[in-house]
């Protein structure tokens, strides 16, 4: 079992939430979300936010506050193989209700289907907020250029 390593990022004027899955290997050894360098998380938020590219942590967290957004996972322990979510068993959700008391939460976007999926099975019934899937901007998800993923991600604009 293994348990989510890095704190969620938000403060009382967040108002969004970006939801993933689980940190991959990669993340959780640099202790910042979506770390791989092939993943395109950071590069689609800085595009939409017409913002320059976080490089680090500290830039990364001050791009998410700046523009009122939250970023956790779904997932606060459970056992994986490496990074692949499919391998992912004995889950244990994040209380995200620390967030939604505090924060002025209005939409959460749920980044790839295994945060959508664990988040229907383990978190919706306890939230009254709308909850949007997301195409997964992870390197695995190589059928979504990022040109397609920008266009899908356009949501989160839409509050």
């Amino acid at each position: 079992m293994i348990s989510h390593p890095i704190p969620p990022v938000w403060n009382d004027n967040s108002k969004i939430l970006i939801l993933g899955s689980f940190p991959s290997v990669r993340s959780r050894e640099e202790g910042f979300f979506y770390g791989h360098p092939r993943n395109r998380f950071w590069l689609i938020l800085s595009q939409l936010l017409d913002e320059p590219v976080p490089e680090s942590i500290g830039d990364k967290k001050k791009l998410l506050l700046l523009h009122e957004i939250a970023l956790w996972d779904v997932i606060a322990s459970c056992d994986v193989t490496g990074s692949a979510d499919s391998s992912i068993k004995t889950v244990v959700p994040n209380d995200i209700s620390v967030i939604i008391n505090r924060a002025k939460i209005k939409r959460i976007f749920l980044n790839g289907r295994t945060a959508a999926a664990l988040y229907s099975r383990y978190i919706s019934k306890t939230v009254k907020i709308e909850a949007v899937y997301l195409p997964s901007t992870s390197p695995a998800n190589a059928s979504w250029t990022t040109e397609r993923l920008k266009e899908a991600w356009t949501e989160i604009l839409r509050i």
